[in-house]
């Protein structure tokens, strides 16, 4: 009887086992992608990151798992690339990184855009940059486009930001930081989430950024200012480990990419529809305003900068590249 009873234990503890390590192959195969955002979960782009997050596992059958950290929890501003070669995170963010020449100075460039298409000018513009990407093992994946948004703000009302007048402004980069300073600015690097405390303290007078962030981590009670421009084409591109991607299966990769795009196209009409809302909110809740500059006076000061940038986007670029984007650019303009 125990020689049976042990025997009946053996075979039904080899069988759990077996169906235990035949049962769950597809759990196990599943891949966790880590995605690293600055944006908050209170901002309508966090929505955007989710319905990529949900896209993905369905056009991969469950194979991909996209995990989300927002609020620059993974790391910081200015430590997109190293963060991705590193495995901080396997997709994140792409600021204004030397390592990317051409990136940095086209991912925000002076130039009123149309956004009619904007997605289709997003794919395209990507598609231009990736061969810069993929020598810094890197592989543009989502556009996460702010030319709708990025504007100024100040402390007190200003009419015209050709004429800055020796104000503190909060630059995100070059191109910022150049037009700041040849309208009469200085500009000042504040990191998304330091912007508060800055603007509260009086260390900035004004601030660039897009309305979403700014929103979103309620900057309005303390610069209630808006100079409404439309004054440049944005995109911070999202770019995966190129190691990480090409270790996917074909199927897998191409659930990625479609991922991506319809969740670009989901959350545009959203994120517009918010961003308006906020504004409008934000300028009744506060007593601010909201100025919008006329277009002559925009393509003015647009002039300007674009003859002063055109040597540094040949210079990073080469003029055969440079060429590109600049036609695609025009190609979208009114």
């Amino acid at each position: 009887m125990q020689c049976q009873r042990y025997v009946r234990s053996f075979l039904k503890s080899t069988l759990t086992l077996a169906i235990a390590g035949a049962l769950p192959l597809a759990a196990q195969a599943a891949e966790t992608i880590r995605l690293s955002t600055y944006v908050n979960e209170s901002d309508i782009r966090y929505q955007g990151f989710q319905k990529f997050a949900e896209l993905a596992a369905a056009k991969s059958n469950g194979d991909l798992k996209v995990q989300i950290f927002p609020s620059a929890t993974l790391h910081g501003w200015s430590e997109g690339v190293d963060a991705v070669q590193g495995g901080v995170s396997d997709i994140s963010w792409i600021p204004a990184d030397k390592r990317l020449p051409c990136y940095r100075v086209t991912s925000l460039y002076p130039v009123a855009i149309n956004l009619e298409k904007q997605i289709e000018l997003d794919s395209d513009y990507a598609a231009l940059i990736e061969a810069e990407a993929g020598k810094a093992d890197l592989i543009p994946l989502i556009n996460s486009n702010y030319s709708y948004d990025q504007e100024w703000w100040f402390e007190e009302p200003v009419s015209d930001i050709g004429k800055l007048d020796g104000k503190l402004v909060r630059s995100i980069g070059p191109l910022v930081s150049m037009m700041i300073e040849t309208w009469g600015g200085k500009p000042v690097f504040v990191a998304p989430k330091e912007v508060f405390q800055s603007a509260e303290r009086g260390v900035v007078d004004g601030i660039n950024m897009g309305v979403a962030t700014y929103s979103s981590w309620k900057l309005w009670s303390v610069m209630p200012y808006m100079v409404n421009a439309n004054m440049f084409y944005g995109n911070i591109i999202y770019m995966m480990n190129k190691d990480k991607f090409d270790d996917l299966s074909p199927a897998n990769q191409k659930a990625l990419k479609e991922a991506a795009v319809e969740a670009e196209a989901w959350l545009k009409p959203r994120y517009e529809t918010w961003v308006d809302e906020r504004v409008g909110n934000a300028v009744m809740a506060n007593g601010g305003s909201a100025v919008s500059m006329s277009e002559d006076r925009t393509e003015a000061l647009l002039e300007g900068i674009q003859a002063k940038w055109t040597p540094e986007v040949n210079g990073a670029c080469g003029v055969p590249l440079a060429d590109k984007i600049r036609t695609l650019f025009a190609s979208h303009t009114d």
